[in-house]
Formats: structure tokens, C-alpha cells, sequence
């Protein structure tokens, strides 16, 4: 297979980019590493009569500090985060997700923004922005704003994001003493998708955020309430898990991934740092 005919267009700045996208009179598709779109368009699952590709934005890319957050830009590259002692010592939690994401040539290409914009709901990336409690700053010809990680995902491969917006940067609190994060995923092999997996933050109050469990990434809320009333009532946070609704697919029917979920939150929260 092989992808429809596309108009290929490569801007230069943000102004750029957001005119293309504004034009309701074609499907503009933003191009952001392409590990994922490219499939889907030979496979013939997305067909856009236009392809953005931001490579050429330079705005797009890079690390900060602003205001107690780290300041991704949508376009840094999952090579770039894992080689960031800025990540590493203030995103701790992203740091430990980041060399589970697919493999290395995956890495190499991979962005940030993009793995939110797909929101895959097996991927790794929504579900620490979601344990983080953090943002995404979006962007328009006619305005930007953010939308925090709990508004972001609607449902499976759909998200806040609208069709003329992009994705500019991605907001996480910094780490603070005291602070402790665990991630952990159940694979068949590294690199594959999660069978489930689970990203944790006690920062100071407990969030919990599973993946491949559902459409979109799930916060246990009920095990963070045990959690905040007792971090030691490990039990009770696993036996709270039952309230999540899990769905089955083709690892193992609700059952089995509710018990998967329950060894992986007990894994991530024994390797908390």
C-alpha cells in the first residue's frame, strides 16, 4: 500500500504553518516525526489532502525552565529529552519513560507533540503528562491557549487539539525535593506496546496514570485517595483498582489486565525515587 496523493508543504515559521492549517478548504495534516502518520497514511487509515511537515520551525523544538516548569517544545525529539540533564534532573518520572518509548530509530524521530497529538493510548507520553498534572500549549492563526493533561484526552486517537490548532510546547511541573515518581510496563518484548503500564508521581499528592488499559489514559483516582490518606496501604490501592474501567483487547480480557494492572502499580510504586 501506499499513501494517497498529498500536497507536501514544508513552512518555516509558526505564522506559516497556522495559515496552512487555517485553509478550510483542505484537511491539512501536521507532520511531527512521522512515526506513526506515515503508517496510517500507506495504509490508507488518514488521507490528508495536505502534509505540514514542521521539521523546518525552528521555534518548535527545545528545552526550558519558565516559572517552575519545564517548557518542551512539541517538536523536540525523544533522542534530545533523553540526552537532557535538565529532564533527568527536574522530570524525573519522564526521564524513566523515556527509553521504554518504542526503539532507538523510533527515538530518533519521535516527538514529543506528536505522540500527544496521536494520544495513542498505548504510548507512554500521554500518561506521564497526565501523572505530572501537567499542560499543552496550543496555538492557532486566531489565538493560543492551554489546556491541562486531564482536558486534553477525549477518547482514542482524539484529543482536545482542533484541526487548525498545533501543538506548541509541552508544560511539567519541575521536580521538587521530596517528590517521588515510578514508572513501570508490562511488555512481551522491550520496545513493543505496553501490555499495560503505569506512571506514578507523589508530588506532593498522589497521581496515578495507567495506559493501554482503555481509549485513553486513566488516572486511578480511588488508589490515589487510599494513597493520600495512607502512601504505606499499598493493598488497598491495588484493591481499589476495581473501580477503573478497563477495557480487553488482545493481550487478555478485563480480568487479566486488571490483575497486570495491579503488579505494575505495586512495581512503580516499590521502585519510586
Amino acid at each position: 500500500m501506499k499513501a494517497q496523493d498529498f500536497r507536501y508543504e514544508r513552512p518555516s515559521t509558526m505564522d506559516e504553518a497556522l495559515a496552512i492549517l487555517a485553509d478550510t478548504d483542505q484537511e491539512a495534516q501536521p507532520l511531527a516525526g512521522g512515526q506513526s502518520l506515515m503508517p496510517m497514511m500507506n495504509f490508507r487509515l488518514a488521507a490528508p489532502d495536505v502534509l505540514v511537515d514542521l521539521g523546518g520551525v525552528p521555534e518548535l523544538s527545545g528545552i526550558c525552565e519558565d516559572n517552575g516548569e519545564i517548557v518542551i517544545g512539541a517538536m523536540t525529539r525523544y533522542r534530545d529529552l533523553m540526552a537532557s540533564e535538565m529532564v533527568a534532573r527536574d522530570v524525573p518520572l519522564l526521564a524513566a519513560a523515556l527509553p521504554h518509548i518504542a526503539h532507538p530509530a523510533i527515538r530518533n524521530r519521535g516527538t514529543l507533540g506528536g505522540s500527544l497529538a496521536l494520544s495513542d493510548p498505548a504510548a507512554e507520553s500521554p500518561a506521564v503528562l497526565l501523572a505530572l498534572g501537567g499542560s499543552v500549549d496550543l496555538r492557532s492563526a486566531s489565538g493560543q491557549r492551554s489546556v491541562a493533561a486531564d482536558e486534553f484526552f477525549f477518547g482514542l486517537y482524539e484529543t482536545a487539539r482542533q484541526p487548525e490548532e498545533l501543538i506548541t510546547a509541552v508544560r511539567l511541573p519541575k521536580a521538587a525535593p521530596g517528590h517521588r515518581f515510578g514508572f513501570y510496563e508490562i511488555t512481551r518484548r522491550h520496545g513493543d506496546y505496553a501490555m499495560i503500564g503505569v506512571a506514578v508521581a507523589q508530588a506532593p499528592d498522589w497521581r496515578i496514570a495507567f495506559f493501554s488499559v482503555a481509549g485513553t489514559p486513566l488516572r486511578a483516582t480511588d488508589a490515589e485517595a487510599v494513597l493520600n490518606a495512607d502512601a504505606s496501604d499499598i493493598d488497598a490501592a491495588v484493591a481499589a483498582l476495581a473501580s477503573l474501567e478497563i477495557d480487553g483487547d488482545r493481550h487478555g480480557d478485563p480480568a487479566m489486565k486488571r490483575h497486570l494492572a495491579g503488579v505494575a502499580l505495586r512495581r512503580a510504586i516499590g521502585g519510586m525515587s
